[in-house]
């Protein structure tokens, strides 16, 4: 294997389009800190060069766009436990933040979209990259989930932001549960805008390499070829026949043990697993992200990365996190030890407390959003 192929982040630009790919397929294109840090600086490249008119991010590989962040190394670095690893766990997720937020602005402040094509797994950090693009293209293969609260962490990279625009109660459900949509419902939810079949993508790439109306306009440009290649999911979206019961039982509650009670008066299927699902979650962490992506539908996109921010912190200092790793990933139990390991036992003022920042407005590090 060549070093190029080695490299986690492989670049090609052709007729104007630079095409960035996640390369770590044996790691479902996990996120490194090395990758967001070049990824940043790529993109301040790219900004800047008049030859690039539109930007396409894709994952190596058949089976993911990105899976995430490098959540093992994050757990070695907590378990190590000096302050220098706490440090670097800090410039982790704020490099990652400040990278979403660019990918968020960046139609806006260089005028040059970018695409996500995101035909295969894409979840946490993936999706923190992928929302942010105007233009986010599912298939056949799209696998689409936040599911933080498994490994008693919250859905951030953004998720506080396009989960409390999403449809309703229909954000806070998947928040909470971590369920796993793909294609119709990733459309129905607007967490994609576009479906185009797997079996098309080379003849899509054929098109947008022999792009020639430029001086239309990048965006405009783009979008007639998207537009000629979409087409509807073969598979149907699940969400839409159970949108009556998520907003009657996860809208205005004040807890998630009212979600519960709520779910229990309904003898379906859905909502007997939907419980279950709840029941193996953090206890604290659902709490948690109630809060957050309730409180984020009133919040613009900087309050939200400044938000997640604090409560990164807050949740390695709880500790779940490092637990749901070691359960999930490490050891492989599948059998957290929540602490405290029910909803009765989670007390107001500790969810509180995630909610109160470490720094003053003046000395938050995502001041400058």
């Amino acid at each position: 294997m060549s070093d190029k192929n080695q490299n986690p982040l492989l670049t090609e630009v052709r007729n104007h389009i630079a095409y960035l790919t996640f390369n770590r397929p044996q790691a479902l294109n996990a996120l490194t800190h090395d990758m967001i840090h070049e990824l940043s600086s790529l993109l301040d490249e790219w900004a800047s060069d008049d030859n690039i008119k539109a930007i396409i991010f894709r994952g190596a590989g058949e089976k993911a766009f990105c899976a995430g962040g490098d959540i093992r190394a994050l757990y070695d670095a907590a378990k190590r436990g000096d302050e220098g690893d706490k440090n670097a766990e800090q410039e982790f997720f704020r490099q990652e933040y400040e990278l979403n937020f660019k990918i968020h602005r960046y139609l806006v402040n260089t005028g040059k979209p970018i695409i996500a094509w995101i035909d295969g797994i894409v979840m946490g950090g993936g999706m923190g990259v992928a929302q942010g693009a105007p233009i986010r293209i599912v298939g056949a293969r799209t696998k689409m989930a936040m599911p933080e609260t498994a490994i008693g962490l919250f859905p951030d990279v953004g998720g506080s932001y396009f989960l409390s625009r999403c449809l309703g109660a229909v954000g806070l459900y998947l928040g909470l549960t971590g369920q796993m949509i793909k294609a119709a419902d990733a459309l129905y939810t607007g967490l994609a805008t576009h479906h185009v079949a797997t079996e098309t993508a080379f003849e899509f790439d054929y098109a947008l390499d022999g792009l020639v109306d430029w001086h239309l306009g990048a965006v405009l440009a783009i979008n007639e070829i998207v537009k000629k290649f979409s087409s509807a999911p073969i598979e149907p979206a699940i969400l839409p026949p159970l949108r009556a019961s998520i907003e009657r039982h996860f809208a205005n509650k004040k807890s998630v043990i009212e979600i519960i009670a709520s779910l229990e008066s309904e003898k379906t299927d859905w909502a007997i697993n939907t419980i279950a699902t709840l029941r193996k979650r953090s206890p604290t962490m659902l709490e948690v992200t109630k809060r957050q992506i309730e409180a984020a539908a009133t919040m613009s996109l900087a309050q939200c990365f400044r938000m997640e921010l604090d409560l990164i912190t807050r949740t390695f200092e709880h500790g779940d996190v490092i637990e749901g790793i070691r359960a999930l990933l490490i050891d492989k139990d599948h059998s957290p030890k929540w602490k405290p390991a029910t909803l009765a036992e989670v007390e107001s003022t500790r969810i509180e407390h995630f909610f109160i920042s470490p720094w003053s407005p003046n000395d938050h590090p995502l001041k400058n959003l």
